[in-house]
Parts: structure tokens; C-alpha cells; sequence
């Protein structure tokens, strides 16, 4: 017999293993992306974890259907709390570069661009960043990043349109791009 609010031994052990099996397909990138928010690697691997635990919390009461996103969406709220109650930090550190090996010269002109690149990206408002790192960095869908910031598909649209304008504009005024016309 099964009380009410009381949750059986087998149905704890079925979510921890899918806990488990989530961890083993999504700590990585969860980490990865905590990382390019936080720009700090311990602190990204503590909220990591922390998503898990909220997670598995989560799980033991309703339904999980899309885990990926689910994940996404608890690390960047955790993300967002740990800006809030700590000093304003840098929201992207480095892009990952190709594992082919590139000369120094190469690395160097990559870094030098990079970080302007950075910096533009920075000074962007916070939607405006994290948009970008969601769309155009984690390669997320639509739907994905609607999922993960809570907004509508149409408010991603927009403000990744906007956010891009934006960008650019920072981009063209720090002589990193020249204008088209």
C-alpha cells in the first residue's frame, strides 16, 4: 500500500538512475555552458551539480519530458541567482577552438580576436548576452532557448535579432568590422 505523499523505495531508485543517466549525457555541456556564464570552472561545477539535485527534487514529483532543456533552464536560473547575490562577473571567458592544431601565429590572432569579440558581447545588456550564448554559442533551437529563459518563440526571435544589430553595431564602433553599405 502506498501513501499518499509518500513516494515507494523502487519508484526513488527509477528516478535516481535516470538522474544518473542524465547526468552521464548532459553534466558536460551543463558545465561547459555554466562555465561561459560564470567564467569561473569550480563555481560552474558547483551549480552543475546543484541542477542534478534540483532536478532529481523535481522528478520525485511530476514528469520530466524534455530533460535537455529542463536542465538548461534550472542551470541558468541558478546561473542568474549566483550574478545576482555576487559581484557582476564576465559571462563569456573563450570560445572553444577547433582541436586541430593551429600554429602560434594563428592562436594568437584568434585569442586577439576573440576577445574583442568578448568584450563586445560583455557590454551587451544581459538578455542581449544570453540570447547569444544560448542561439549562437550552445547552438540551441527556438524552442530550446524559449524553453530555457521562459520567454515566447517570437521574444527569442526578436531579441536575437535586436541582440545581433546590437552586437554588430559594437563591433563596427570598436573598428573591429567595417560597416556594409
Amino acid at each position: 500500500l502506498r501513501r499518499r505523499g509518500v513516494l515507494d523505495v523502487a519508484h526513488q531508485a527509477d528516478i535516481r538512475a535516470l538522474i544518473m543517466e542524465w547526468y552521464d549525457t548532459y553534466s558536460h555541456v551543463l558545465v561547459k555552458y555554466l562555465a561561459k556564464m560564470l567564467n569561473d570552472p569550480y563555481q560552474a561545477e558547483d551549480l552543475m551539480q546543484e541542477t542534478f539535485i534540483k532536478a532529481y527534487q523535481y522528478a520525485l514529483r511530476d514528469e520530466i519530458q524534455y530533460p535537455k532543456t529542463f536542465l538548461f533552464r534550472i542551470a541558468h536560473h541558478l546561473a542568474i541567482d549566483h550574478v545576482r547575490k555576487q559581484r557582476p562577473l564576465q559571462m563569456i571567458k573563450e570560445l572553444v577552438v577547433k582541436d586541430s592544431r593551429p600554429s602560434i601565429e594563428t592562436i594568437i590572432e584568434i585569442k586577439e580576436e576573440s576577445k574583442e569579440l568578448y568584450e563586445a558581447i560583455l557590454s551587451l545588456k544581459p538578455a542581449y548576452r544570453q540570447v547569444i550564448i544560448l542561439r549562437k554559442i550552445e547552438e540551441f533551437s527556438i524552442k530550446e532557448t524559449a524553453m530555457i529563459l521562459d520567454w515566447s518563440e517570437s521574444k527569442v526571435k526578436s531579441t536575437l535579432f535586436r541582440a545581433t544589430r546590437a552586437l554588430e553595431k559594437k563591433l563596427i564602433k570598436g573598428g573591429y568590422i567595417h560597416e556594409t553599405t
